[in-house]
Parts: structure tokens; C-alpha cells; sequence
């Protein structure tokens, strides 16, 4: 995968960002997303959908946060996770999906999945 300087600058920045959110926890699908965020530098509280017996389950265990990124990934599952996920935690807790936009930007769209940021891990460590 072809990557260039200002790609590498913004996912820094990105992942810089993500750190420095100290109130809030970053939910992604599963082992692998938890793994690629690592990779790349990400050192906050992440909860995996994977790991919590469906969703009810999973958003009373959220609903404990003030606030959540969510960047579930881009594929038919994750645009339907991130709607109910939404609409079941609306009023519950502060819901944060800048982040998953600014990763399609930065990345011009190549990153479908978030396991997919282990790519740039030679890159940004």
C-alpha cells in the first residue's frame, strides 16, 4: 500500500488525539481492532462488541462511560452496529463518531476495516 508523508503525519495526530481523550473509551468490533489500535499506538480504555453476550448486554456495560468513539468498522455490520448502538445509548451517554470519519479521510477511504490500521504500524512507532 502505497503511503505517503501526510497520511503518516495525520494518523499520528490522529492517534495523538485519541490518547488525549481521557474521558471517554474507544468501542470496536473485536480482538483484532483492539490489537490494530495498539499497534499503532493507541494506549486508552477500549471496549470490544465481541466480548459482551449482544447488544443489550453491550450497551449497559457503555452506558457506564460519559463518552464513546465509535469506530466500528466500515462494512454493511458495522454501519448496522453503529446505528443501533446509536439509537439504544442516544440519551445515555455522549456518542463521539468524528473520529471514524477522520479516519476515512485520512486515510482517503483505503481503511475499511480497523484491523486494517496495522498497515501503518512500521510507520508510526
Amino acid at each position: 500500500m502505497l503511503v505517503s508523508e501526510q497520511e503518516i503525519a495525520e494518523l499520528k495526530n490522529f492517534v495523538f488525539q485519541l490518547n488525549s481523550k481521557t474521558d471517554c473509551v474507544v468501542v470496536v468490533e473485536g480482538k483484532r481492532d483492539c490489537r490494530a489500535l495498539r499497534k499503532v499506538g493507541f494506549l486508552g480504555k477500549i471496549l470490544e462488541f465481541h466480548k459482551f453476550k449482544g447488544i443489550i448486554d453491550f450497551t449497559d456495560n457503555a452506558a457506564k462511560y460519559e463518552s464513546l468513539i465509535i469506530l466500528f468498522d466500515r462494512d454493511k455490520k458495522g454501519r448496522y452496529l453503529t446505528g443501533k448502538t446509536i439509537h439504544l445509548l442516544q440519551r445515555r451517554t455522549k456518542i463521539d463518531l468524528s473520529y471514524k470519519r477522520k479516519l476515512r479521510e485520512i486515510t482517503k477511504g483505503k481503511i475499511m476495516f480497523i484491523e486494517q490500521l496495522v498497515c501503518y504500524e512500521s510507520f508510526l512507532v
